[in-house]
């Protein structure tokens, strides 16, 4: 088997940490977050979700939080299962493409064992089409964004929740993912869709964000991130930052439980 797999460094990243080590300044919570943990960031797949970017963005954030991080561009990294046997936490940004038989197995097999994984809209929920194994554990798959970009607004539905706690509903002009979602996912946002580009889902609610187990591990999606001026978005930027965090404790906090995974119906 053959992979590149490296520890990324850079000074140019160095930006992206600042600036969101900066938004978690400004609401309060400490740097440090990810001590101890050692991070897989997977990127790659379609282009246009900009992977490396993305990578510029949060591999450098992970670094100031205190994790280990390990970056790798193929896929066949989760194949390596000494690897994934020592990792806590997989965030991957990975739109469409395919993966391996052994690949996607070593992969679902870390996260039933208890490893994390994070990951934002087509990256992860938009991930290799064939593989239903998969879509089972990440809780949802895109299918249409109707309009392209729109404005809409992002519901937080458990203000309580550690991730989504004290933010308020939010507005974005960007896609908005109409996905088909599992059910037993702990659902933290929503948003309405109106009939404006498909008129039979007028006034239908849809999942934005959500945390669910796969096993012994933790999983955290959110559907925001289509371009990089999304990931600028205050709210949006520290509920992804916080379920990367959330994402990581499994090993040590096991499952997150809670007593009405059901998302509402309106």
């Amino acid at each position: 088997m053959q992979r590149r797999t490296f520890i990324y460094q850079s000074a140019l990243a160095g930006a992206g940490a600042l600036y969101l080590a900066g938004a978690a300044c400004q609401s309060g919570e400490q740097a440090g977050r990810l001590t101890g943990r050692k991070v897989l960031f997977v990127y790659g797949g379609w282009e246009l979700h900009q992977p490396e970017a993305c990578r510029d963005l949060y591999v450098p954030w992970m670094q100031a939080e205190g994790a280990e991080v390990v970056v790798a561009d193929q896929l066949d990294v989760y194949a390596d299962q000494q690897l994934m046997e020592g990792i806590d936490l997989i965030v991957q940004t990975w739109t469409m493409g395919t993966i391996g038989d052994q690949a996607v197995r070593g992969l679902i097999d870390a996260v039933a064992r208890g490893a994390g994984i994070a990951g934002w809209h087509g990256g992860l929920a938009d991930a290799f089409r064939d593989r239903p194994g998969y879509q089972f554990m990440i809780g949802g798959q895109w299918v249409a964004h109707p309009g392209g970009y729109v404005p809409y607004t992002v519901q937080i539905i458990d203000p309580e929740d550690p991730v989504t706690a004290g933010i308020n509903d939010f507005s974005l002009n960007t896609e908005q993912y109409y996905m088909h979602v599992d059910p037993n996912n702990k659902v933290l946002a929503t948003t309405r869709f109106n009939g404006d580009h498909a008129s039979w889902i007028d006034g239908c609610t849809m999942p934005v964000v959500w945390k669910r187990m796969h096993g012994a591990g933790r999983v955290f999606f959110s559907a925001i991130g289509h371009k990089m001026e999304d990931h600028t978005v205050a709210e949006a930027m520290t509920i992804m930052q916080r379920g990367i965090i959330w994402a990581s404790q499994s090993k040590d906090a096991g499952p997150d439980r809670w007593k009405q995974p059901v998302y509402p119906a309106s």
